[in-house]
């Protein structure tokens, strides 16, 4: 059967995934990303899958940039708690360096649809196209506002993120990260240049290789890649947060999340 054509108007957000359903295309997973523009931690990925009958349990569930800090940890628990399915893919410094923040961003995102514990249907991404899902896959413009469950990737993703960073902030005293959480304020920028950059840093941004001296213009930060890879290779350093690390993201996270919701 045909999808429906990708016409989306901000009308509801269960709008689109409850008429890719009817047509047959379900599950729907939505996929998201927190930490993209940081120059410093990790690039996190979440996928999530959402019951339908949830609509009403889940109203006021929206972008993470758009809900307070309390609204965001309101939101992961019950994301967390209800979600159908739902994996989280952590991808330190290192290999956003290695690989560049776009490529890792889509394989992040592969990685993540991968890591659901049943294939989804259909696959719903915040802007830009990704290939390599394996299944039917749609670009939605502002999809974390249009989209439930790419609102409620971009929560679990920004969350993850978050409190990785609080706890970074005690591994790497001085930087604020627990803060600005890593990205290019003019605190974090002033840390960095009295500082210089940690191993948590990404060095392949311009304005953390300025102050390690490799090169580049302080205030500019490098955010796309020249080209994308195919996949992950085995050597890949990417780790998926096991689920009941979740809530606390106390320990290391070295397996896939994949869960039911209640």
């Amino acid at each position: 059967m045909r999808p429906p054509r990708a016409v989306v108007r901000d009308s509801g957000s269960w709008t689109l995934q409850a008429t890719l359903q009817r047509y047959g295309l379900g599950p729907v997973a939505g996929v998201d990303e927190a930490g993209r523009g940081a120059s410093a931690g990790p690039l996190v990925v979440a996928a999530c899958v959402l019951r339908p009958s949830d609509a009403k349990a889940l109203d006021g569930l929206t972008d993470s940039k758009l809900l307070t800090p309390a609204a965001r940890d309101h939101w992961f628990e019950v994301i967390a708690r209800r979600a159908v399915d739902l994996a989280v893919v952590v991808i330190p410094s290192t290999e956003v360096d290695r690989r560049g923040v776009h490529v890792a961003n889509i394989e992040g995102m592969r990685r993540a649809v991968a890591g659901l514990s049943a294939p989804p249907g259909y696959v719903l991404t915040d802007g830009f196209a990704v290939r390599g899902f394996g299944r039917p896959a749609l670009a939605v413009p502002k999809g974390d506002r249009v989209a439930a469950c790419v609102a409620a990737a971009s929560v679990l993703a920004k969350v993850t993120r978050d409190r990785l960073m609080v706890e970074l902030d005690d591994v790497r005293p001085g930087y604020g990260f627990a803060v600005h959480k890593g990205y290019s304020t003019p605190e974090h920028e002033a840390a960095l240049t009295a500082l210089g950059p940690c191993d948590d840093h990404r060095f392949s941004f311009a304005n953390v290789a300025a102050v390690a001296g490799r090169g580049g213009v302080p205030g500019l930060v490098h955010n796309e890649s020249a080209a994308e890879t195919d996949g992950p290779g085995p050597d890949d350093d990417v780790d998926e947060v096991d689920p009941a690390e979740l809530a606390g993201l106390r320990e290391p996270m070295d397996s896939v999340t994949g869960g039911a919701g209640q």
